[in-house]
């Protein structure tokens, strides 16, 4: 695989890619129903969140939710699934900003990197992280960098022996080694989040 020949330049990453799988990035149709999902796992472990999407997909047991499905659902019943009710209100957002954008996939495929991240965080609820999380599992943009995910901060202060206290310098830091990845950044971030949790190294 290309990503592993060029990340494993960096002597140190590519100790913790030897210790994982081979990540394949996939692109996923239907942005907005994932854009959705990332609002719900903001701020929650992986497991929780997936608990979460779960059940906001079983509130529509005979069909796939829609836009119209999930705006007209009460807000009650989202946060019956376990939604704050800030992120119940984003996932009606979202919805809104889509259908009233007459936003597609196919219209999506073809902004770039940053002018998805602006488009798409003007809905309230939405920021950078959200978007970037966006272009890495929903589109498979190759070259997204995570700087202010705490999973990745975490994983390269580990890594690179970096001080977390001054986040100032800390992405300064991050900016600096991550530069040498591109174009597979995001396949880096994948890594660092799958060593994350190990006491390996």
């Amino acid at each position: 695989m290309k990503h592993i020949i060029a990340l494993s330049k960096d002597k140190k990453l590519k100790k913790i890619i030897e210790l994982q799988e081979p990540y394949v990035l996939q692109k996923r149709k239907q942005v907005w129903l994932h854009l959705c999902a990332s609002i719900m796992s903001q701020q929650l472990n992986t497991k929780v969140a997936e608990v979460i999407y779960k059940r906001f997909l079983n509130l529509y047991p005979n069909t796939k939710p829609t836009l119209q499905l999930v705006i007209v659902t009460p807000l009650e019943t989202l946060r019956g699934v376990g939604l704050s009710n800030a992120k119940a209100n984003y996932v009606k957002n979202v919805c809104t900003f889509f259908i009233d954008e007459k936003i597609t996939d196919a219209r999506i495929d073809k902004m770039s990197n940053d002018e998805l991240i602006s488009y798409l965080s003007q809905i309230k609820g939405v920021g950078r992280w959200t978007v970037e999380m966006i272009l890495m599992f929903t589109l498979g943009r190759e070259d997204i960098f995570a700087l202010d995910d705490l999973g990745i901060q975490q994983s390269m202060a580990k890594l690179y022996n970096l001080d977390l206290s001054n986040k100032k310098i800390l992405k300064e830091k991050m900016l600096y080694h991550s530069a040498k990845w591109s174009p597979y950044r995001t396949y880096a971030c994948r890594y660092l989040w799958g060593w994350k949790d190990t006491s390996i190294l």
